[in-house]
Parts: structure tokens; sequence; C-alpha cells
């Protein structure tokens, strides 16, 4: 379903650095459902409702977010511990995750502003 690519040292796993992510520079490549391939910026990862999400923002091909969309999936490293995505097929899990990226941005803004 992805291919990760990361241009920086971040592995992808928050919790063995102890630093907040820095996903700058890392990508997804997501084929949809329709066989379209979409390179996807990684804005975050982060958890909400006991579980770990992802926020990609799609890019057209000349790297820029023209629609405002952002896609949100499930996240999780596999046996192998490489990152993994899936899709929120339910639309309470999905409002979980909806809601607690909402929050993250709140508070950046709110932040930004102090």
């Amino acid at each position: 379903m992805e291919d990760l690519k990361r241009e920086n040292s971040c592995n992808g796993d928050c919790s063995h650095c102890g630093e907040e992510c820095d996903t700058n520079g890392a990508t997804v490549t997501l084929t949809l459902d329709d066989d379209t391939v979409v390179e996807c910026a990684v804005l975050t990862v982060f958890p909400a409702g006991g579980k770990e999400y992802i926020a990609l923002l799609p890019l057209d091909e000349n790297g820029e977010n023209q629609s405002g969309d952002v896609y949100l999936y499930r996240f999780y490293e596999d046996d192998e511990n490489g990152p993994t995505l899936e899709n929120i097929l339910d639309d309470d899990e999905y409002e979980i995750a909806a809601d607690a990226f909402d929050e993250m941005l709140d508070q950046a803004e709110f932040d930004e502003a102090e």
C-alpha cells in the first residue's frame, strides 16, 4: 500500500529517540484503490485513542498541495520494525484520530501566537 522514504535519519519510531518527531523530508508514496499513485509529505505521527496515526499531505507533481487535503492513516511498525500504514475504516476511530490531529493544529497555532 505504501512506500515510506525518508531523507533524514528518523526511522519512524519516535519512542526510540525520545525527542519530538522530526518528519522534515519524509515522504510516503501511496497507491490508492483506483491505482492512482500519490506522493505525500509526512506531517506528523501522533497518538490518539491508544493507537498511533500519521497525517500525510498529498503533493502534486510540483511538490505542492493545492487542495488543503490531509490524509490520516493508522500507523505502526511491522515485525521487521518497518513503518506500516492502514486505512481507518471505522467512522468512530476516524473521528478520534481527526479530533486529535485538529487539537494538535490548534495547539500549534496557539503556541505560535504567544
